[in-house]
């Protein structure tokens, strides 16, 4: 389940942003609470401004908070990057891949943004596999803080028709 973040999520989103198992490869790194208070406002602030922004994932049944994917615009002007974090324990059971394309696809299809990025280290094995199986593709590298990342790209197609076009005849 995908939840837009909101205040009730705050000791969740504290709790992850705060562990360097999870978070010390993410943009910004490990995140103090006072951070993390601060992110959570600009996520909510970027639903009403964007109608996009970054969701709770709870496991079905259960709810537990298992992470977070979402879009957000990246502070590099790379454009609006697909992100995800989950807990380990709810790693590599296809959560991570399940939630980041219904992100992707949300992007795409309800918030119209016709090119989504994402951005890895080269060493972050797993998050590459669900980059490109969910269909985005590496299309350059550069350094951050001393680290090669990758950069994957997903860009929308317009829908062609499989119709013959009688209007133009």
């Amino acid at each position: 389940m995908l939840t837009p973040v909101s205040g009730a999520d705050l000791p969740d989103l504290r709790a992850i942003k705060a562990n360097p198992e999870v978070f010390a490869v993410m943009l910004g790194g490990v995140r103090n609470h006072a951070q993390t208070a601060e992110d959570l406002a600009r996520d909510v602030i970027a639903w009403g401004q964007y109608g996009f922004g970054i969701w709770a994932i709870r496991e079905a049944g259960n709810s537990c908070f298992a992470g977070i994917t979402g879009l957000e615009h990246r502070a590099d002007g790379r454009g609006v990057a697909l992100r995800f974090a989950l807990w380990p324990d709810a790693q590599g059971r296809g959560l991570a891949r399940e939630a980041a394309f219904a992100a992707l696809r949300f992007g795409h299809d309800k918030a119209g943004l016709p090119r989504i990025v994402a951005v890895v280290r080269a060493s972050n094995f797993g998050s590459r596999m669900i980059l490109g199986g969910i269909g985005m593709c590496d299309v350059g590298t550069f350094e951050q803080r001393g680290y090669v990342m990758i950069l994957y790209e997903s860009v929308s197609r317009p829908a062609t028709s499989v119709l013959p076009d009688y209007a133009s005849r």
